[in-house]
C-alpha cells in the first residue's frame, strides 16, 4: 500500500469514510459478540503511543484497540524517551519508524506531527494536536450513523443534509467538525463567544456553505440533528481559565437549548465534562445523551482506521 498519515480529517476522501464507517460497525459487532478479529496477529504489528498531553480516552481506546487487533503496543511520553529533550523530530522520528509498523502522537502543535509524519517509514495517526482532532470527529459521526442510520444502509446517507450545532470554544474539535462537513455533505451551526470564533482558513475551509455562525447558542441548536460541546478551556490554555469561565458562561448547553433541536436530536460530548459549565447535568446525564456510545465508539473507530492505514480495504 501506498503510506497514508491521519493527521486531519480531510487526509482521507469521502469513499473511504464510508468504508471505515462500515468497517467500525463490523468490527464492533464482532467485540460485541466476543469474537476475536485480530488482523495484526500474524505478524504481529506494533503501535507506537507517543503522549506529550495527557489523557485517558485516548490512550485505552488506541491500547485496547491494538490489543483487540491482535497486535502490540509501546508507550512512550517526552518524560521518558529523547522526544522530550535535544534530539529533533526528525531524528526520532526516522529511529522510531523503523521499530515499529503505525505510529499515534498526541502533543501541542500540528506543525510538529506534520514533521514526524515526514519523515516516517509508517503511518502516522493524529491523536490530537492544538489544531485538529480528527480520530474524536470519526468516532461522533460513527456514533451519530449508529444512532440515526439512513435506510440505504450507506453511512454517508445518513449524514447528508444533518445539522450539527456546535456551542462553545472554536477549537481543534470545532476545526474537524468543519472539515467533516465540507467532506461529507452536512452543515454545521457554530456558536461561540466573540473572541473566541472558528478560523475557516485554518480549518482549510473553501465551502463557506458547510456552515452558519450564531452570536445566540440557542438559535445555533434550532433544527439541529446533534448538539455537542467541549470544555471551555483546553489543554495547554489553563492560564485562560478564569477569563473563559466569564466569556463562555452563556454557552452551557442546557435543556432550553435541547428543546429547540429537533425532537429526536441527540447530544454528545467528547470528554471530560464540567457539568454546570459546557453542559448541565440534565443534558449529559438525560435521554438524549450518546456520550457513553461516543467514548466507547472512539475504540471501534480507531481500529477500523488503524487496519485501513496497514491493511487496506478487506473484506
Amino acid at each position: 500500500m501506498k503510506l497514508k498519515h491521519y493527521l486531519q480529517f480531510n487526509d482521507l476522501n469521502a469513499d473511504e469514510y464510508a468504508y471505515l464507517l462500515t468497517r467500525a460497525a463490523f468490527i464492533k459487532a464482532k467485540f460485541k459478540a466476543f469474537e476475536k478479529h485480530q488482523p495484526f496477529a500474524d505478524p504481529d504489528r506494533t503501535l507506537a503511543l507517543i503522549f506529550e498531553k495527557a489523557s485517558t480516552r485516548t490512550r485505552v481506546s488506541f491500547e485496547a484497540g491494538m490489543y483487540q487487533l491482535g497486535g502490540s503496543v509501546v508507550h512512550l511520553t517526552t518524560g521518558d524517551s529523547q522526544l522530550g529533550r535535544a534530539e529533533p523530530i526528525e531524528d526520532s522520528a526516522k529511529v522510531i519508524s523503523r521499530m515499529v509498523d503505525m505510529v499515534m502522537i498526541r502533543t501541542y502543535e500540528q506543525s510538529k506531527i506534520e514533521a514526524f509524519a515526514a519523515h516516517s517509514r509508517v503511518p502516522v495517526i493524529n491523536g490530537l494536536t492544538n489544531e485538529f482532532h480528527p480520530c474524536q470527529i470519526l468516532a461522533d459521526l460513527f456514533t451519530l450513523v449508529e444512532h440515526r442510520p439512513a435506510a440505504s444502509g450507506n453511512p454517508l446517507d445518513a449524514l447528508k443534509g444533518k445539522v450539527v450545532a456546535w456551542v462553545g470554544d472554536g477549537n481543534n474539535m470545532a476545526n474537524t467538525w468543519l472539515q467533516a462537513a465540507e467532506l461529507l455533505g452536512f452543515t454545521v451551526h457554530v456558536s461561540t463567544p466573540s473572541g473566541y470564533e472558528v478560523d475557516p482558513r485554518l480549518a482549510g475551509i473553501s465551502n463557506a456553505g458547510c456552515y452558519k455562525v450564531f452570536k445566540d447558542p440557542k438559535e445555533a441548536c434550532k433544527g439541529a440533528d446533534l448538539v455537542t460541546t467541549d470544555v471551555w478551556t483546553s489543554m495547554g490554555f489553563e492560564a485562560e481559565n478564569e477569563v473563559r469561565r466569564a466569556a463562555f458562561s452563556q454557552w452551557c448547553v442546557d435543556e432550553a437549548m435541547m428543546a429547540v433541536a429537533k425532537p429526536d436530536a441527540i447530544f454528545m460530548h467528547c470528554l471530560p465534562a464540567h457539568r454546570g459549565e459546557e453542559v448541565s447535568a440534565e443534558v449529559i446525564d438525560g435521554p438524549q445523551s450518546v456520550v457513553w456510545d461516543e467514548a466507547e465508539n472512539r475504540m471501534h473507530a480507531q481500529k477500523a482506521l488503524m487496519e485501513y492505514l496497514l491493511l487496506g480495504q478487506l473484506g
